[in-house]
């Protein structure tokens, strides 16, 4: 059921008192996200003070928020609070974002995800409001550029951001870095130049995951030197989607130091090649890569996938050879292609049905039972399925004949090759 709203939204206080009441949320006791009761001491005035109870964790997503209420209230009733779920509101001036904000003093998450930010100017003093939060989350809220940043300057410690659908095509740097940001979340906007990426580096020195999806990214330009000052601790990147085309793109992310997983899906350099090829040819090339694509890379797999490289390109010019070609070679030798068997099992074989004197070449089906066979015999040798019985002689066995008596029984199970015999002797002999 859609919360009721006036044409101007509601406030924070109206929501929190409504849901939180008890008859909308029973009294439980216990640790962690139970529910708190507020004591009513030096609390006077107000009629919530004896009825309300929050837990540590509110979610008020889309509850047609537009403004704070009294700050009062909010102070007295969410003073234990630390994670504060405010997605899909009305929320559209910072001024009222951070009297909510500004009254929960053990915030360490704030969530305004899809709330109409577009435009809207956050003042500095405003900012200030902010400076607990950990975790913040602006995914499609249009937040501009320079509002990050002067979030990311009055946030001290700041461990993670997300900035999905944000239609950001370029940033800005600062000469204020933010080392605390471990996690940056940038996806689904358009960040197709390296340059855009760079900036990153310097301004998140600290930064440990980087996941930039769905961004069409062209290319990786920055040389190694580059790459190793720029993002010293980068433990993860997440491609998903962009736009690499080369294989030397891919090679450059071994120039980040720490590097150890990789997320890179969906670009157009790996349509040409089957599932296989791709993580086989990703692995080679990235031998610091423990985690491919959310999988964990095993020593047997590196293995197996370094000789599949050397091989894939053993028939390459030499001027075509990837760098990574030689050193494997060096590692393992110059490996020659391996021999393409075919282990599709057989399903005919061409066999000598003897019968007393009488000799017949038969095309036998192999996926047919014991039973299935002495009715396609029935007329070849003239005797009804239930007067014969059958014995397999296999052309390369020292054994002698060995009977088909299980009706039920698939031929194949008895290895029958082509040149075999079917031995039929009446039952009545």
């Amino acid at each position: 059921m859609e919360p009721p709203e006036d044409a101007d939204g509601r406030s924070f206080v109206e929501v929190i008192s409504e849901k939180y009441s008890p008859e909308n949320f029973p009294y439980r006791r216990g640790p962690g996200m139970g529910v708190v009761v507020v004591p009513t001491i030096g609390l006077q005035g107000s009629p919530m003070k004896d009825r309300l109870n929050l837990p540590s964790v509110l979610v008020l997503n889309s509850c047609g928020i537009s403004r704070a209420g009294d700050q009062a209230e909010i102070a007295a009733f969410c003073a234990h609070v630390m994670e504060l779920d405010l997605s899909h509101n009305k929320l559209q001036d910072w001024h009222e974002i951070s009297k909510i904000v500004s009254n929960i003093p053990n915030l360490e998450f704030l969530n305004l995800s899809s709330n109409p930010l577009a435009g809207m100017t956050l003042e500095p003093q405003c900012a200030e409001a902010f400076s607990r939060v950990r975790r913040l989350v602006l995914n499609n809220t249009q937040v501009s550029w320079d509002t990050v940043l002067l979030l990311t300057r009055e946030i001290t410690e700041l461990e993670e951001l997300f900035l999905c659908l944000n239609e950001y095509t370029c940033v800005s740097a600062s000469s204020v870095a933010c080392p605390t940001l471990r996690l940056l979340h940038i996806t689904d906007n358009s960040l197709q130049d390296w340059a855009e990426v760079r900036k990153f580096g310097s301004l998140f020195p600290g930064l440990d995951t980087l996941i930039m999806a769905n961004n069409n990214l062209a290319s990786i330009q920055d040389s190694k030197d580059i790459l190793q000052r720029l993002f010293p601790n980068l433990r993860s990147i997440n491609l998903h989607n962009s736009g690499l085309n080369r294989w030397e793109d891919i090679e450059k992310l071994n120039f980040f130091p720490k590097l150890e997983e990789v997320r890179l899906q969906g670009i157009p350099l790996l349509q040409p090649y089957t599932n296989a090829e791709r993580r086989s040819l990703m692995i080679a090339r990235l031998p610091s890569v423990s985690l491919l694509n959310g999988s964990v890379v095993t020593n047997s797999e590196r293995e197996d996938s370094e000789r599949f490289f050397i091989r894939y390109y053993v028939d390459y010019p030499e001027e075509e050879l990837p760098y990574r070609y030689h050193s494997l070679v060096t590692k393992y030798g110059k490996l020659e292609p391996l021999a393409e068997i075919d282990l599709r099992p057989r399903y005919h074989a061409q066999v000598e049905v003897h019968c007393e004197e009488k000799v017949e070449q038969l095309s036998i089906r192999l996926d047919q039972t014991v039973a299935e066979l002495k009715k396609q015999l029935t007329t070849v040798v003239q005797l009804s399925a239930n007067s014969m019985r059958l014995y397999y002689i296999d052309k390369c066995s020292a054994f002698g004949p060995e009977e088909l008596k299980y009706n039920t029984r698939a031929l194949h199970s008895y290895s029958i090759q082509d040149g075999d015999e079917i031995l039929v002797v009446p039952k009545n002999k």
